[in-house]
């Protein structure tokens, strides 16, 4: 619980004691001095909300509220006063005063007061804590896009001088007899598969970092899944997996075909990969009211256990050897910069179902 210091400055004793054991009562930390000059030093210590005697020995508590204010711009001062007049009141509010309460005053109606300053002042702070964060965060983006860049260009540097020296090697390979030939192109095999394996990680991995705009069009969601089963078709005959899909002809999305490909590419993947042969995959979409459209994407696979659900979106964490922890991270980033979002269920399969919500497109 956050500390909630209340200054009061009045010179009356038994008036502090009062209002120091109410406010100590309700778990303000309090601070109280009888003069401005005592005040101000104490103001250097810091407080959220100060009350303040209009009459001060040494003093006029209106202007010591705007010296309080000065001090401690974040801080509200309330001020206290036995003598009331139009005056006063014009005084206080020009020095920024949150309140001006008239002696004597019922002890609820003081309180109330006191929380509402409080409210509004730790507003302000949560406020400025939130801005410094995001500023923190924007500084940090470029920095990281700064150097991904940098990182990327001495990846694939050497990866594509790796990829064209193994390309010389199997092509002269290639001119050996049959059965050397086999021997050594196995072994190829692999090594340029991990080349391959590496540069999906880093185009991954700056998709990630440094996310494109969005190039917005409508598009139905049959439209955008024709090329990814296009696309993924042989590799679902290849596992022996059922890959289909039952779609409203009306749900129709607003975004950019390209990355929403990319989601869907990544999704049906992991999918097919986590399905045993004879299963299958199926992708439902319908436009669920005015607004938005929602797609589920099922499996009959083993799922994704509930512990695991809410990091699953985390980067680089993953479930798969080998994988580089930032597919499903781009497809949750790519999802939220379309306004939209994603979660992952149990599907009707008994498998994994992640539901995907995208904006309806007009008309």
């Amino acid at each position: 619980m956050k500390t909630k210091r209340v200054l009061i400055v009045d010179d009356n004793p038994s008036l502090v004691d009062n209002l120091v054991e109410v406010l100590a009562g309700e778990n303000y930390n309090v601070t109280a001095m009888s003069s401005c000059a005592d005040a101000l030093d104490a103001a250097r210590k810091g407080f959220q909300v100060a009350l303040v005697d209009v009459r001060l020995p040494d003093g006029d508590g209106t202007q010591l509220a705007g010296r309080l204010k000065e001090a401690s711009p974040d801080s509200e001062v309330i001020l206290l006063t036995g003598f009331a007049t139009v005056e006063s009141a014009a005084a206080a509010v020009s020095a920024g005063a949150w309140a001006y309460l008239v002696k004597p005053y019922a002890t609820p109606d003081l309180l109330l007061v006191i929380g509402q300053a409080m409210r509004h002042v730790e507003l302000q702070e949560e406020r400025r804590e939130l801005t410094q964060r995001t500023q923190i965060a924007e500084r940090l983006a470029l920095v990281v896009g700064t150097m991904t860049a940098g990182l990327s260009h001495e990846i694939r540097n050497p990866l594509n001088a790796a990829l064209l020296q193994l390309t010389l090697v199997e092509r002269r390979v290639g001119q050996l007899d049959s059965e050397k030939r086999g021997a050594i192109l196995e072994p190829l095999s692999i090594v340029r598969s991990e080349i391959q394996r590496l540069n999906r990680i880093v185009d991954d991995f700056l998709a990630f970092a440094r996310p494109r705009e969005l190039e917005r069009q409508s598009l139905t969601v049959n439209a955008l899944l024709d090329k990814s089963f296009c696309l993924l078709t042989a590799e679902a005959d290849e596992r022996g997996v059922s890959l289909e899909r039952e779609v409203d002809e009306a749900a129709r999305i607003v975004g950019d075909e390209t990355r929403l490909h990319q989601v869907m590419m990544n999704l049906l993947l992991n999918a097919l990969q986590a399905t045993p042969r004879g299963g299958m995959v199926v992708v439902r979409a319908n436009a669920v009211d005015r607004e938005w459209v929602t797609i589920n994407i099922d499996d009959s696979g083993p799922g994704v256990p509930i512990e695991k659900r809410e990091r699953i979106f985390e980067p680089f964490f993953t479930t798969k050897d080998g994988g580089s922890g930032l597919g499903l991270p781009l497809v949750h980033a790519t999802l939220a910069q379309h306004g939209g979002s994603v979660r992952v269920a149990t599907s009707p399969e008994g498998g994994a179902r992640f539901v995907l919500k995208l904006p309806r497109a007009r008309g």
